[in-house]
């Protein structure tokens, strides 16, 4: 093969050795070859640099396999042109595997320039990496922590998960303490509960009424400790994550323009993509070094189905969570497309299409520093208005119907001056705006008999809803207005006040039986049944 460098060197990197092949072009036929082993510590590994600046060595190539390269190339950074080469690009041929020709096959292939360098970003970017990465790492511990917390509630038969949305919230952490110290009853426990979480107070009452024991008390405290142990890390690592990206405050900014893309979304895109675009020579290579893009599997001329490409595992999270943000944002072009996308493809392929459409979006945004343009939930249906038209037209004329397309402009001209609407073709330009015709633009075609209409509905009542309710109480199963209906239930009498247009408990009114129920139990009731309706007492 040709030669590219005339002096280099290939590194076969372990745990505690460095194997190293340096090639020297002295003008003859074969390259002269050196072959020596160092270890890695920092004294050897300077020890390897210094021989090779000795040799007038350029460059220096190594796999990336695990994180024993990474010191060796913070001792090499900086005094020779380093690449990193992935590992599944340069394996060797099988049968023929040991250390030095390992570094030799490295060596000769840095030579003839056919080693793609990985991309490392520099040191203050390398250092923000380190900092997200862990902070993933301790939110997931404080998840696992989070699920055994659950687990050890449920099996001492505390069914608070059954009840709240989050146990770890306000209402959820103040009731946990509280059975930690187990002081407080269950009617005072459940009296915790702060906001809408109030209206729950008997299934709470149920819900903690379980059997935790002194064991339990044991694990719980230890669990919330650990808890509040990780809380108080994520916090102090997101402050030195908000030190580490005060130079990038621009990008950062301005990537948070794009719907679903938070502060810690907008930060890892910023470590583990970098903000100098021009080591990507497109988008889409972008993508595929990300592994937000499909791969590309064609034999025989036939372009088969295959999972999404291999790459940056925190960064496709990061694009992940954001793109699931993205499609519950209303009023947006992301949210749209998903939507489209997942009736055709699927939730878990269109969620991957949204991350892809997001980070080529911070491509363009980081390579040109341009802001993030919000194209609108009617973007789409704006860009094939044309061809929108003509499937509806289509459509319309295979059930038998003649189309005439008429702008709205010219609508609104012919009211104003009678005469016989001007018809318009449906592959015109003058259908860039279509409207709903008037009924004498589709007509049903002269073949087919008209069919006979139907008699016009009869004209509802304005609705009136105090009205409405009080019908409700002309069921002869409800006492009149002014009665009050009494319930036992588990060992708390209930007291409903009938009023007029609907029921009076605890000084909220509700339009239905079941509702009042239904708050009481915490459980669906029929309100009927559940109140007998047997002896109704008058209002005290």
């Amino acid at each position: 093969m040709e030669r590219m460098l005339e002096r280099c060197c290939g590194l076969d990197v372990h745990q505690a050795s460095v194997v190293a092949c340096l090639l020297v072009d002295e003008g003859r036929r074969k390259p002269r070859r050196e072959v020596r082993t160092f270890g890695t510590m920092t004294k050897e590994l300077e020890e390897l640099a210094a021989w090779l600046q000795a040799e007038g060595c350029t460059h220096v190539v190594m796999e990336s396999t695990g994180v024993y390269w990474m010191p060796v190339y913070a001792v090499l950074e900086g005094k020779f042109e380093l690449v990193v080469g992935n590992a599944q690009h340069i394996k060797q041929v099988p049968g023929r595997k040991t250390d030095v020709s390992d570094s030799q096959w490295l060596a000769h292939l840095l030579r003839c320039g056919l080693i793609r360098p990985s991309y490392i970003p520099p040191k203050p970017l390398r250092e923000l990496r380190d900092l997200l990465r862990y902070r993933r790492k301790l939110v997931g511990a404080r998840s696992t922590e989070r699920n055994r917390l659950q687990k050890l509630l449920e099996t001492a038969n505390i069914k608070l998960a059954s009840v709240m949305s989050d146990v770890f919230g306000v209402s959820g952490k103040a009731m946990l303490q509280a059975i930690l110290e187990n002081q407080l009853t269950n009617e005072e426990i459940a009296a915790l509960a702060r906001g809408t979480l109030r209206q729950k107070q008997i299934a709470l009452r149920d819900a903690l009424d379980g059997r935790f024991e002194e064991h339990h008390r044991f694990l719980l405290q230890t669990q919330l400790e650990r808890m509040d142990e990780l809380d108080a890390h994520i916090t102090t690592m997101e402050q030195r994550v908000d030190e580490k990206l005060t130079p990038y405050g621009e990008q950062h900014t301005r990537l948070m323009q794009i719907p679903g893309v938070s502060r810690i979304v907008a930060a890892t895109i910023i470590a583990e993509l970098g903000i100098d675009m021009s080591i990507f020579r497109s988008a889409e290579e972008c993508a595929a070094w990300v592994g937000v893009c499909p791969g590309n599997h064609q034999s025989a001329g036939t372009r088969k189905r295959v999972k999404s490409r291999q790459g940056n595992e925190h960064l496709t999270t990061a694009l992940v969570e954001a793109a699931q943000a993205a499609t519950r944002t209303k009023g947006t072009y992301l949210r749209d497309k998903f939507y489209r996308l997942k009736a055709r493809i699927g939730y878990g392929k269109a969620v991957m299409a949204i991350a892809h459409k997001i980070l080529i979006a911070v491509y363009h945004m980081l390579k040109t520093g341009g802001d993030y343009r919000e194209l609108g939930e009617t973007y789409l249906d704006e860009r094939d208005q044309q061809r929108l038209t003509q499937r509806l037209v289509h459509r319309l004329k295979r059930l038998g119907y003649q189309v005439t397309l008429q702008p709205r402009d010219e609508v609104a001209s012919s009211e104003d001056a009678p005469g016989p609407p001007q018809e318009v073709p449906a592959n015109s330009a003058a259908c860039a705006a279509p409207t709903p015709s008037p009924p004498s633009a589709v007509r049903p075609p002269e073949h087919r008999p008209a069919q006979p209409r139907r008699p016009a509905p009869k004209p509802r009542a304005p609705h009136d809803h105090a009205r409405r309710q009080v019908t409700t109480h002309h069921d002869p199963r409800i006492p009149p207005v002014g009665h009050v209906l009494r319930r036992t239930h588990q060992g708390v009498e209930h007291h409903v006040h009938i009023r007029v247009g609907g029921f009076e408990y605890q000084g909220q009114f509700y339009a239905s039986l079941s509702r009042v129920a239904k708050v009481i139990t915490g459980t669906a009731w029929n309100g009927f049944r559940f109140f007998g309706l047997d002896t109704p007492s008058p209002v005290l």
